[in-house]
């Protein structure tokens, strides 16, 4: 059985809701046992009247507006320092966490270790594409600038993970860029594409944005910086065409009548851009699934995202990853 240590106390939202998406997910998933780091007075009754549950009692919190590496470092007994330890020690498999993004990071990298070899962590989200096709896409934010032999490992990472989350073979490599061809971009781009070229690692060229979600390319790999304005772009387009949809529903009783026939498509199709379909973003390279869920979580990303760490756990993606990085 899977354990997987959720962080109770981190989001922005309360501790109820995080501990009703764990309830959903052990409802799901008969196979998989929870270890809940937070306040004594939220994990202790839950673990009580759940039997695969267990309670981790922490005192601390991190902020979301605190320094990430200055506040793990002196909260000792936050709740994702804690957990972090709880994932080190064997207690758990995985840890998901909707906690302080740069918290989650430094408590991860630091606290449960990177696999050997890696040299930096990653974000990674699978986002849709046209035809129903999935992409593997990273660095969307743990590193802003990156070298050019890390943004190989990104590949090499990428390319596991697409393999046990998405059973792709042999994932197509693309690299983020301003034009497909292979002389465009600036001259870092120029040296990620000459470093891509040359592994053995499936590269198929330069992507462009709009093969973020396209079908071209299975993995797409890019610098934290990159990532992460691709990504809020994305978000942000979102958002604004599902507002501009309401605002057209609310003009006509025909058009609302329409928007309800589509409203579980239309929620579907948010999920997966906002990477909740799938509870957040892993952070590739660490010695154990740890996924990172927005802080504005919900119930069911909650539930999404303790599924996918114990989905990773199954699938062995932490020996994949190592096996990808100490094949090159």
């Amino acid at each position: 059985m899977p354990v997987i240590c959720v962080d109770v106390m981190g989001s922005d939202q309360s501790p109820e809701v995080v501990l009703e998406g764990v309830r959903m997910a052990l409802e799901k998933d008969k196979e998989l046992e929870v270890l809940l780091a937070g306040a004594d007075e939220f994990v202790t009754p839950f673990a009580s009247k759940h039997e695969r549950a267990k309670a981790l009692v922490t005192t601390e919190v991190i902020a979301m507006s605190e320094h990430p590496a200055n506040a793990v470092r002196q909260k000792k007994d936050a709740s994702i320092v804690r957990a972090a330890q709880a994932v080190k020690a064997g207690e758990a498999d995985g840890l998901f966490s909707a906690g302080s993004t740069g918290a989650v990071l430094t408590a991860a990298t630091f606290g449960i270790g990177r696999i050997k070899g890696v040299k930096r962590p990653a974000l990674t989200l699978i986002l849709p594409g046209l035809g129903g096709h999935k992409t593997v896409f990273l660095d969307t934010g743990a590193n802003a600038d990156v070298r050019p032999e890390v943004l190989v490992q990104f590949a090499q990472m990428g390319k596991a993970f697409a393999n046990a989350s998405l059973g792709i073979e042999n994932p197509t490599i693309g690299l983020l860029c301003n034009g497909s061809e292979e002389t465009k971009g600036s001259e870092l781009a120029l040296s990620y594409h000459a470093a891509l070229a040359e592994a053995a690692i499936n590269f198929g060229g330069n992507a462009e944005g709009t093969d973020i979600l396209g079908s071209r390319f299975d993995v797409i790999v890019t610098d934290g910086f990159t990532g992460n304005v691709a990504l809020k772009s994305i978000e942000s387009t979102g958002k604004f065409i599902m507002s501009s949809l309401k605002d057209a529903i609310n003009s006509s009783k025909k058009a609302a009548f329409g928007a309800l026939l589509l409203k579980d498509a239309l929620k579907a199709t948010a999920a997966e851009l906002s990477g909740d379909s799938v509870g957040g973003a892993f952070l590739l390279g660490v010695s154990a699934p740890v996924l990172k869920g927005h802080g504005a979580t919900s119930s069911s990303a909650v539930c999404a995202g303790t599924l996918s760490a114990a989905n990773a756990v199954r699938a062995n993606l932490i020996e994949k990853i190592s096996s990808s990085i100490q094949l090159q």
